[in-house]
């Protein structure tokens, strides 16, 4: 058939294109085998996990973080006692709190695989829906930096403060000024120092090499916002990029997370990470009104994000950059979120924060150190928020 001059057809006054239909000669079709055995026949991966072979039949041992073992559970044990019976195992839980492995018994093994893909599939559904605990990131905390940052906090709101929404409440808090390349759910400690582990393994596989083992001089220039419209702003943030031109910084930021991802400790998010800090955020608002009602109640409430206008933060921010002062040497790691908010960094990074000329907004042009990416002993990780500030490893 000629497709520039298909046979056309007319019908009730239209006119269809008549397309060739292909057929294809099939074989005999045979009889469709019943393909529903035994419990457990699907679901089975190849060798996607150890299943032993005990006297009473076959075993599998799942390492499980103690805060999912509810989700197997189930409310009254119902989602445990249906695995059970569907695939005819029996399925053994260590108590609340007590970090262990979850034990998968039966006499099949198709049963005993086809209830560890299930537990699988339960634990990755449940994972994602879990708040993130760690963080990925370059802290930008030290003194200097928190100094000039509560500048800047001072002369926005000294400038700014009767536009709209614009308050105290929303500035980050100076200890907790970072640079985040991605967040993590870590449930345990062994998840902890899995990702501890990583990260040096990432030092030594690819971040000596971008950086040539030196520090990267970047700069933090200029403040954007999130949204698309300025007066309508829920976050504020400062970019960041190489002070000579190079996406070696951008290199580095990239490669951790296609690393961490890679080994299922972050999840996806975007493409290419966005370098950026946080000074200001609509979720730090806090409402003296609502807080009192909390107190008297013992109930928190759910309230809407109130944007705040920062045209004239932007205007401010881009028409007085600020003189480039000398760079200092840091580090980047893995942070934790700490109570109220807050978070706990493990290795930190110094910066200096340069300064507008006076009468001035305080502008964005600071260069920073980058050097080798330096990995925190886990047990520093639960409790490195004091309060004041960021510790060190």
């Amino acid at each position: 058939m000629d497709v520039l001059r298909p046979p056309l057809i007319r019908i009730g006054g239209r006119v269809y294109r008549k397309n060739l239909i292909q057929e294809q000669a099939l074989p005999h079709e045979e009889e469709e085998e019943d393909l529903c055995a035994g419990p457990g026949d699907v679901d089975e991966p190849c060798d996607a996990f150890v299943v032993e072979e005990t006297e009473r039949g076959f075993q599998c041992r799942v390492e499980v973080p103690s805060p999912l073992y509810k989700y197997i559970i189930g409310k009254k044990g119902e989602t445990k006692k249906r695995l059970e019976t569907e695939t005819r195992t029996s399925i053994s839980i260590p108590k609340p709190g007590v970090e262990g492995e979850i034990v998968i018994t039966g006499q099949q093994r198709s049963g005993v695989v086809s209830a560890r893909t299930r537990i699988d599939v339960l634990l990755d559904s449940f994972r994602k829906k879990q708040p993130f605990t760690h963080f990925l990131s370059f802290a930008l905390n030290q003194p200097a930096i928190q100094e000039k940052f509560l500048q800047f906090k001072e002369e926005v709101l000294e400038k700014c403060s009767k536009d709209h929404g614009v308050s105290s409440s929303l500035f980050q808090n100076p200890a907790k000024l970072h640079l985040t390349l991605g967040t993590l759910v870590l449930l345990n400690q062994q998840e902890i120092q899995k990702a501890c582990d990583l990260l040096q393994r990432c030092k030594e596989d690819f971040v000596d090499q971008i950086t040539g083992g030196q520090p990267l001089t970047v700069e933090v220039a200029g403040v954007e916002y999130m949204n698309d419209d300025p007066t309508m702003t829920d976050v504020l943030y400062a970019k960041v990029h190489m002070k000579d031109g190079s996406d070696r910084l951008q290199m580095v930021a990239d490669q951790l997370v296609e690393r961490f991802v890679a080994s299922g400790l972050m999840l996806k998010e975007w493409d290419r990470v966005k370098l950026h800090a946080t000074v200001m955020n609509t979720l730090f608002r806090k409402d003296p009104t609502e807080e009192r009602n909390n107190t008297m109640t013992g109930k928190s409430s759910f309230k809407e994000r109130e944007s705040f206008n920062g045209q004239n933060i932007l205007k401010a921010g881009s028409e007085h950059p600020s003189r480039t002062p000398k760079s200092r040497s840091g580090q980047e790691g893995i942070s934790q979120p700490a109570k109220g908010g807050g978070s706990s960094c493990c290795v930190k990074r110094p910066l200096s924060w340069g300064r507008a000329g006076p009468g001035e907004m305080p502008g964005w042009q600071h260069p920073v150190r980058v050097p080798a990416v330096a990995a925190c002993p886990a047990p520093q990780l639960a409790r490195r928020w004091h309060g004041g500030g960021w510790g060190s490893c």
